[in-house]
């Protein structure tokens, strides 16, 4: 990941990672050396990433793929303005909680319960992303993902999960993110029943930590607190199915078991961060903040200061103020804001905003608190006040389409969109008089 400067290095058997040189003539234990870029190769030092394998057997040794045949709307990946199973609107939008499968329902593992709720661009020219939420109760068994399109951020909202990958193991809770670079293969078990979360698709860059200003070396997220996997390999030669995202469509292969490195180096590789050991900043003074002082991870566009994506987390926090409407104000942005909630209540909205749910409020759609926020936090005393919550953003310079599937509530899959979520604004009485200050 660009900005952490970290080269990283483990092996699961002594001696296993070669010295001296990446691709010797004969490995150590009788290893293929294999390596995973990330960037090109003539990429600027601090841009480029790469690592290299040490596995039993390479990559290459797979059947041909075959298209897998997914067509159902709630797996179409496409997210192109131009697909027919998409759809652009500028109002307001609200998901109730996704529903998460039964433990005891049929078997939804992590591939098979991505849902595609919007996106734009086209991952063939490395531009746009798409946003999905998943939903599982299974894991997958002899099955391994990986994603030649884009990097996929993962926000865990309910249920821990054990993420097997080619670098390692990697278990994570909610509260915590996991970031896996484009080409990286895994597994994904959960290990509390059903689980849901959200993730973010990024067709060009890749995240890296914002730079910190005047803020100094100490704010936001730090580096030292980003995880890595340690290696951890698996010695088996039963057939393993490998799903690939190709284009915005899903392809399969039989191979060997993917996850045979045995030990690896390099700069290009999954972790995953806490997003409690977030530090905050935030207004003593007065006024409220701009979202940005929230920024966990952005991906970079041409443009400076505009980002193709910014990952925000608002955290559990004090708010002092004074003289100032202390929630987020009534804006028109020209960025587009799809919001999760992951616990707890957010400080704009009294109602319906909801842990496991969503909101999208696109470029130049206006937004802001409902009306009890509003109203309460007109009138309430100015004294120290703690926020509990945990709410985040994806918050990208680019229009949205919306799936099919998020905007109809009779295709399968079990989402609610609430139509009515205009109306929280609609009791805003009109509050003009000229004859007063």
């Amino acid at each position: 990941m660009a900005g952490f400067d970290n080269e990283h290095q483990t092996e699961a058997l002594p001696g296993a990672l070669p010295q001296g040189q990446n691709n010797p003539q004969q490995c150590p234990y009788g290893l293929y050396a294999e390596q995973l870029s990330g960037t090109a190769f003539t990429a600027p030092r601090a841009a480029n990433q790469r690592t290299w394998f040490y596995r039993i057997r390479p990559s290459v040794c797979h059947q041909p793929f075959v298209r897998l045949d997914t067509p159902r709307v709630l797996r179409n990946f496409d997210v192109m303005h131009a697909n027919a199973a998409c759809e652009a609107t500028p109002n307001q939008l609200r998901w109730s909680p996704f529903e998460v499968p039964a433990a005891d329902a049929a078997p939804v593992d992590f591939v098979q319960g991505l849902h595609t709720v919007a996106g734009t661009g086209d991952p063939a020219l490395r531009q746009g992303l798409a946003i999905y939420v998943y939903a599982l109760n299974a894991p997958m068994r002899d099955k391994a993902f990986y994603n030649a399109d884009a990097d996929f951020l993962i926000v865990l909202q309910q249920g821990r999960l054990r993420i097997q990958t080619e670098m390692g193991m990697i278990q994570a809770e909610p509260h915590e993110i996991v970031v896996i670079p484009k080409g990286i293969r895994y597994a994904v078990t959960p290990l509390d029943g059903p689980s849901r979360g959200y993730i973010l698709e990024t067709f060009s860059g890749h995240w890296e930590l914002p730079e910190l200003g005047p803020i100094g070396a100490n704010g936001l997220a730090h580096p030292r607190d980003f995880l890595y996997p340690t290696a951890h390999y698996v010695d088996t030669e039963a057939p393993w199915n490998v799903v690939g995202k190709f284009q915005g469509q899903l392809f399969t292969t039989t191979q060997h078991c993917p996850f045979d490195v045995v030990a690896w180096h390099g700069n290009l590789a999954p972790f995953k961060y806490d997003l409690r050991r977030f530090q905050a900043i935030n207004s003593v003074s007065y006024d409220h903040p701009d979202p940005s002082i929230f920024t966990v991870l952005t991906v970079r566009s041409n443009t400076p200061g505009t980002a193709v994506a910014d990952f925000v987390y608002f955290p559990s926090r004090w708010t002092v103020a004074d003289h100032t409407f202390r929630p987020p104000w009534f804006h028109r942005n020209c960025m587009t804001e799809f919001m999760g909630l992951i616990a707890g209540q957010y400080d704009a909205k009294a109602e319906g905003f909801l842990p496991g749910g969503a909101s999208l409020h696109s470029c130049m759609t206006a937004h802001g608190p409902d009306r009890a926020t509003f109203e309460l936090a007109s009138t309430a005393p100015l004294a120290p006040h703690y926020v509990a919550s945990a709410a985040f953003m994806f918050e990208t310079c680019y229009t949205l389409a919306l799936s099919k599937w998020a905007l109809d509530p009779a295709l399968p899959g079990g989402r609610v969109l609430q139509r009515q979520y205009y109306q929280c604004w609609s009791g805003l009485e009109r509050r003009f008089r000229p004859d007063q200050r």
